[in-house]
């Protein structure tokens, strides 16, 4: 029987489509709508999301002595029912870039200024029905001032040695997400724990 010389076909490759969107709410913070989409396997799903205009988060970092300290923030979060642990941080306003967002954050919730600033990470918060970013920035060169808090808003702040901010975190303590991984990218870039405190510098802007 004379072979085929047919090639095996390939699949076809899907992109996702959106089939359609409706808002079904929306608030001072946040919208959420309803997708129809048509995902790259080619399964066709309904989606609700949460839509967020993005976040900036602060990692204000006291560099002058030996160990670095960084600066954290107290304060009632309705949804985890508890107080916890925090790096300043916020949402950025329409027509404000992400600098200038966690400037205004840094400054309005604990009063601090920064001379140099780097963007390090930006990761979605929750991707699976969270349409939010988060931009973490690596403030230093601290000066104290007077902070600026909303209305709503009771802050407690604290510079913690890193080393103690670290332990928050493997012990519970900590137990914001954006805050854990901007710790943790602090501790990998400054090398061992183990390492004597005048041998750590914060990384400098390339």
């Amino acid at each position: 029987m004379p072979k085929s010389s047919a090639r095996p076909r390939k699949s076809a490759r899907h992109h996702e489509k959106l089939l359609s969107s409706r808002i079904v709410y929306r608030g001072p913070v946040f919208w959420v709508t309803t997708d129809q989409v048509e995902e790259p396997g080619g399964v066709r799903a309904r989606r609700d999301l949460i839509r967020h205009s993005g976040s900036v988060v602060v990692l204000a970092v006291e560099d002058s002595g030996e160990t670095p300290r960084v600066l954290l923030e107290r304060q009632y979060r309705h949804a985890a029912g508890a107080y916890l642990w925090e790096l300043p941080a916020g949402r950025i306003d329409p027509g404000e870039g992400e600098l200038s967002a966690a400037k205004r954050e840094l400054l309005e919730e604990t009063g601090y200024t920064a001379k140099n600033w780097r963007r390090i990470l930006k990761f979605y918060a929750s991707p699976g029905f969270v349409a939010e970013t988060m931009s973490v920035f690596l403030a230093t060169g601290l000066r104290a001032g007077e902070a600026q808090p909303e209305e709503d808003e009771i802050i407690y702040k604290r510079l913690v040695p890193l080393p103690a901010a670290i332990r928050m975190v493997m012990n519970g303590t900590i137990r914001d997400a954006k805050t854990i991984s901007s710790l943790l990218w602090l501790e990998h870039s400054l090398g061992s724990s183990q390492m004597k405190p005048r041998q750590k510098k914060i990384p400098s802007k390339k």
